[in-house]
């Protein structure tokens, strides 16, 4: 149903082994772009999957990166440590310079796992269906917002997933409190879909590191059944913002202004184990550093769809 769309980071990473179990019990399917070179951290993750009885995809064939130009150490991964694990798939991604041949060859390479297709701008639908003649109805694919509904179309009977990006990045100082995030979970099975993703509380813009931070801002999402089960995402930041000094110091002030809101008798957050937490770390008055406090961001929203959809 739900298909998170994470990079390998660090903490994206850990924020899976955490969620492992929930992600499971609510058949949520995590799917991991790695980009770092090395995949212990991957390789921990989808031993945690597994061991919840979980799904997830791996990207193969990145296209962000230290991968991003050969694949080979995740396919070895995949075959060496997965191959006998059903709930590790291998993703394949689809690019728009990527050609028929090219696609139908790594899913030949890959025939052992089951397969997912990620259509990022890819332009050969006829050829690929063609050429995956009866093995296609066994294949899943998720479509970038890029893909129309004509071309979506080709892949119909198979299982499909819309991906869609909620999150506009923007400099910390520069969001505002409030702002529409998605309807996705609320409308995917209207636009014909099997399941809907998202890129958390992260967005689809990647970046290798971030430069020094003015502005702390922490992201929190909710679901406002007032208006038909929209999702919003708060924007929590720091006053100050004129130097990169004392992170910790602005991120208690992001915390402060989260804290005021959570605390208002109409706060539509819900209170999930990851708010708890910021809620430790404002009394604790602890910074534990910007990765963890996007990891709980990105765990927040997990409980908060698996609240919605359970």
């Amino acid at each position: 149903m739900y298909h998170p769309y994470f990079r390998g980071k660090q903490y994206e990473l850990i924020t899976i082994r955490e969620t492992a179990p929930l992600l499971a019990a609510s058949k949520f399917v995590p799917i991991i772009e790695p980009v770092r070179e090395a995949l212990s951290g991957l390789e921990r993750s989808l031993k945690e999957v597994c061991e919840a009885n979980g799904q997830a995809i791996v990207i193969v064939n990145p296209h962000h990166g230290d991968h991003s130009s050969d694949g080979v150490s995740i396919s070895a991964l995949l075959k060496k440590t997965f191959a006998d694990k059903a709930g590790i798939a291998a993703g394949i991604l689809l690019k728009e310079d990527t050609t028929a041949e090219q696609a139908l060859a790594c899913c030949k390479e890959h025939e052992d796992h089951s397969l997912t297709l990620v259509h990022r701008g890819f332009t050969h639908a006829k050829e690929l269906v063609d050429g995956l003649g009866d093995k296609l109805a066994g294949t899943r694919h998720v479509f970038f917002p890029s893909h129309g509904k004509l071309y979506q179309k080709s892949f119909a009977g198979c299982q499909r997933i819309l991906l869609r990006d909620g999150f506009e990045r923007r400099k910390n100082a520069d969001y505002p409190l409030l702002e529409p995030f998605s309807d996705l979970h609320a409308t995917f099975k209207d636009e014909g879909m099997d399941g809907f993703g998202d890129f958390l509380t992260v967005g689809d813009d990647y970046q290798e590191s971030g430069g020094p931070a003015y502005a702390i801002a922490v992201h929190l999402t909710f679901i406002d059944p007032d208006k038909y089960d929209e999702m919003f995402i708060y924007h929590f930041k720091s006053k100050r913002m004129d130097t990169p000094t004392d992170p910790g110091g602005k991120f208690q002030e992001a915390l402060d202004a989260m804290i005021a809101k959570l605390n208002e008798p109409s706060s539509k957050v819900l209170e999930t184990d990851a708010v708890k937490e910021f809620r430790d770390l404002h009394a604790k008055k602890h910074f534990p550093g910007l990765g963890y406090v996007k990891k709980l961001s990105m765990k927040h929203h997990i409980e908060t769809l698996a609240a919605y959809l359970a």
